[in-house]
């Protein structure tokens, strides 16, 4: 196929049920919904929650109503994430085991002295933890990368293999794994390092179930960051290619694989091209010299649609090809 050379603002919120004493909740400004600086929503507005002696009782509160799992770090954001709108609640006590945060005891802003040492409070639930691939070609393969007490890191290769890499293409939707890679594959990550010695059996339902050691503790440099292929990244490429001409192929579940030429319009040429950074269009050949065709036939009967996500992988048997 010859080608044509050429985080804003997070914010979570939680409708709770029942009685006026459920107001709801959200949080603003983290990197996930259940990380941030709290605001409560009364009266038909969003407003701050501020407070002189917010700890971990009255974040566990804030945790639980969001359904955030347990609370991770009571904190007063710096002066850059404070809030400026109107007050919603100043002067939080709760015992922690309260359903929600308005069943606490509290101080309204009218009762409230005009000028105080009360500042915007934050809370990091242990909900808040992530997963990501970052570095690679498509979402499903990368390095890793976990979010954690608010910060991204990545994880150590020490003892990195399969069974762990399959518990990270299992979370995010990847489907199995095809590689577990070592050696900053993808790449070297910067700061933290959030997890070494990780030892799944690959039935874990997150990479944070998995026996590892203590958060952050770890003998690694970058140069260790561990990464993953897993069975749903796809990529494309020309085999036996001068540049921009060749076999079109695609890569999925951990092997090259062909693609049929039936439906194919220049539509999807053009998309291709685009994808291989081969410019805005080319033409469709069916009978170039490129040797034959060996390997699966993955993908037929291509309609238009939207980048890589045209490309949906399909094992056609050979008889059909």
């Amino acid at each position: 196929m010859p080608c044509s050379a050429v985080p804003p603002m997070a914010v979570a919120s939680l409708l709770s049920p029942g009685s006026a004493g459920f107001a709801s909740l959200r949080l603003v400004g983290g990197g996930s919904r259940c990380d941030g600086r709290v605001e409560i929503f009364q009266n038909g507005t969003w407003g701050r929650v501020l407070d002189d002696q917010w700890d971990m009782q009255e974040a566990s509160v804030v945790c639980r109503q969001l359904r955030c799992g347990e609370a991770g770090t009571a904190y007063n954001p710096p002066k850059p994430e404070r809030g400026t709108g109107p007050v919603g609640l100043r002067g939080v006590r709760c015992a922690g085991h309260e359903a929600s945060l308005a069943l606490c005891n509290t101080s309204l802003p009218e009762s409230a002295p005009a000028a105080g040492v009360a500042e915007d409070v934050g809370v990091i639930c242990w909900g808040s933890r992530r997963v990501r691939l970052v570095n690679g070609s498509g979402r499903c393969a990368g390095r890793v990368e976990i979010y954690y007490q608010g910060i991204w890191g990545t994880v150590c290769d020490d003892g990195w293999d399969l069974s762990d890499a399959a518990v990270v293409c299992h979370q995010l939707g990847c489907g199995g794994a095809v590689e577990a890679a070592g050696s900053a594959r993808f790449g070297k990550g910067s700061g933290q390092i959030w997890l070494d010695g990780v030892n799944c059996s690959g039935a874990e339902a997150a990479l944070w179930d998995c026996p590892a050691r203590p958060w952050g503790q770890h003998d690694c440099g970058h140069k260790e960051d561990a990464g993953v292929v897993c069975s749903e990244f796809m990529a494309l490429r020309l085999e036996n290619s001068d540049g921009c001409s060749g076999r079109l192929q695609v890569f999925y579940n951990g092997t090259w694989g062909s693609i049929c030429s039936n439906s194919m319009t220049l539509d999807t040429v053009s998309l291709a091209c685009k994808e291989l950074g081969c410019g805005d269009g080319g033409s469709l050949e069916t009978r170039l010299p490129y040797g034959n065709v060996s390997g699966p036939t993955w993908l037929d009967n291509m309609q238009p649609g939207a980048g890589l996500s045209i490309f949906l992988p399909m094992q056609i048997p050979p008889e059909a090809v």
